[in-house]
């Protein structure tokens, strides 16, 4: 039964594309996601586990409305508002506002975030401040680095830079750190192995040198994060992430409304003063009985 729900929730291969939101809205796919599996969605209930895995697949900046998503899957726009509130409460969506930092411009853009990887509200709030980290799916660690495997490997390629593995253990360090500043394998390779002379009379002497004058230089620095703040589901009222948990603000979970902490103006300190005292006068005059 679920699964043909789930299978009915796509759309045919002669179907339309999905309609697209206005440039710059629509679906916002959160960062780090760990990779597609048939089981993301496992979790959910039937309808639940539907909507999400047909938002997943569809691109950035696509209509993610109650009202498109209603004319393009077998659910009802009530029934479909109530779906996208549970894919918040379990993490996999949420709803707010967004300003791009540097952009020179004062509008906070609306946005709606979906992520296939459920999270919970911490990692929301850090996603918020822009410091979430990359998550690794659970793989055995590797024995030996990335850096020590491609300098054991140079010897297969090129011959005349054969390293031993005392040499490789060594010289993984430097190389190290062209990983770190983002060079890839082929880049490495071009560096270490272009122009060899005739012959290479230590392997390990002139992998140190072209390891060290050839460094690439440190990465520019990362783009200041866009502010963003997150908005209730229900009500649309932003607030801070550790005031909207699972999405949902306060008042509309059932709380009570928090007193307002704004300091009383001097015109109406005044006011409660000179009521104070009209009412000590009445009470002085006032005959004793």
């Amino acid at each position: 039964m679920a699964a043909a729900k789930l299978s009915a929730a796509f759309r045919p291969a002669h179907a339309l594309p999905h309609p697209m939101a206005n440039p710059g809205y629509g679906k916002r796919d959160a960062p780090h996601q760990l990779p597609r599996t048939a089981n993301d969605f496992a979790h959910l209930p039937p309808r639940e586990a539907a909507v999400a895995a047909y938002i997943d697949r569809l691109p950035g900046g696509a209509d993610i409305s109650v009202k498109t998503l209603a004319k393009t899957l077998p659910y009802g726009q009530c029934a479909l508002r109530t779906a996208l509130n549970n894919l918040q409460r379990a993490g996999h969506l949420r709803r707010g506002r967004e300003h791009l930092a540097d952009s020179g411009s004062p509008r906070w853009i609306t946005r709606t975030w979906f992520s296939r990887t459920a999270r919970d509200d911490d990692w929301w709030a850090s996603f918020t401040r822009g410091d979430v980290q990359r998550e690794q799916p659970d793989r055995p660690a590797p024995t030996r680095s990335r850096a020590y495997i491609l300098l054991a490997a140079l010897g297969r390629t090129t011959p005349a830079l054969s390293l031993p593995a005392a040499a490789c253990a060594e010289l993984a360090p430097l190389l190290t750190e062209w990983f770190a500043r983002g060079a890839t394998d082929d880049q490495v390779l071009q560096a270490l192995t272009a122009g060899l002379p005739t012959p290479v009379h230590s392997p390990a002497a002139l992998v140190r040198t072209r390891l060290t004058s050839k460094l690439p230089p440190e990465p520019a620095p990362a783009p200041r994060p866009a502010l963003r703040v997150l908005e209730c589901a229900k009500c649309g009222t932003p607030g801070r992430p550790e005031a909207l948990p699972g999405g949902i603000c306060g008042p509309c979970r059932g709380e009570a409304a928090p007193r307002p902490s704004t300091p009383l103006t001097s015109s109406t300190v005044r006011a409660h003063a000179a009521a104070a005292r009209a009412a000590m006068v009445d009470r002085r005059e006032r005959p004793r009985p």
